[in-house]
């Protein structure tokens, strides 16, 4: 120990010490300041590379389309007009179509939520015997390319098995494919497994049973990996494009991600521009308000608690 702190004194590295620049040459007054140079000049770049296109989208929103054609990266050289957002929230039916995106978003989060915890559940807690070939075949999947099994699961929607009913232009054609999630099973497995077991058989010795285990006890000490797959949920489906194309023909069913396509073509450019930034700050706006809720308090505080 005296030796490492000597070696602080004089300058030097401590043992321990793995950094890519030694403690010795971060106090070099030339090395610090070259190197804080990059870490600006990255961050500005990353800052641009990340957020440029969604500012140019918010530029581009509320300006006249000749400008956006004439000048595209100038700011507003003949003024701006934020009526162009009223205008494509009332001309598009963006309103509609957000609330079929809202829709459609919520009922597959609660799917992949439902279909993934129970499926984790039961094969990291309860165990059963063939858990482990279950387990494997459901990893096989990953290995399955999604388009392999585009025509399958349209057919199969189209005609669903054993009840000759077809659920096309219905949501349900959306929420039920997306239960069948191998990753959030997979992640939500693996994160059940580091879980402290001593708990779960406390609660056993008080007489909880596996769905009491699982509402009280699972359920609440999984909160960061509930919010890691609502994220990746919620943003997956809101992006989705090929899959509601395909199931939801009629337009009034249609989320943005659908329609906003094939209303290009019909739209001026500048309330065309507006929707885009209306459709893409929404989910944004969500995630930044949602993101503390999913992700707040350490995994154990619920169950402690409870």
């Amino acid at each position: 120990m005296m030796s490492r702190v000597a070696k602080w004194r004089r300058g030097g590295a401590p043992e321990g010490d793995r950094r890519i620049v030694s403690v010795a040459d971060w106090r070099r007054p030339g090395v610090r300041r070259t190197l804080r140079t990059i870490h600006g000049v990255t961050l500005v770049f990353l800052f641009i590379v990340g957020m440029g296109p969604l500012l140019w989208l918010a530029k581009s929103a509320i300006t006249p389309t000749q400008d956006t054609l004439r000048t595209p990266m100038a700011l507003w050289p003949h003024g701006f007009d934020l009526s162009y957002l009223v205008t494509a929230w009332t001309q598009t039916h963006i309103d509609r179509y957000f609330m079929n995106t809202v829709w459609i978003v919520v009922g597959c989060w609660l799917v992949q939520i439902t279909v993934a915890t129970t499926a984790a559940y039961t094969l990291s807690i309860l165990r059963p015997r063939f858990g482990n070939v279950i387990l494997g075949l459901v990893l096989a999947t990953l290995f399955v390319p999604s388009i392999v099994l585009l025509v399958p699961l349209y057919l199969t929607v189209v005609n669903v098995p054993f009840l000759n009913i077809s659920m096309i232009d219905t949501f349900w054609a959306v929420w039920l494919p997306a239960g069948a999630s191998a990753f959030n099973i997979v992640i939500m497995k693996r994160f059940f497994d580091g879980l402290p077991h001593e708990i779960f058989e406390a609660a056993r010795v008080d007489g909880a049973g596996p769905f009491r285990l699982f509402w009280s006890v699972v359920l609440p000490m999984s909160r960061p990996i509930l919010g890691v797959v609502s994220v990746f949920a919620v943003i997956g489906e809101w992006k989705d494009y090929l899959w509601p194309l395909l199931v939801l023909r009629n337009p009034d069913l249609q989320p943005l991600s659908v329609r906003l396509p094939t209303l290009q073509s019909s739209t001026q450019l500048d309330i065309f521009l507006a929707a885009l930034l209306i459709s893409s700050a929404i989910p944004i706006a969500l995630f930044l308000l949602f993101q503390r809720m999913f992700l707040r308090g350490s995994g154990l505080s619920g169950a402690i608690k409870g």
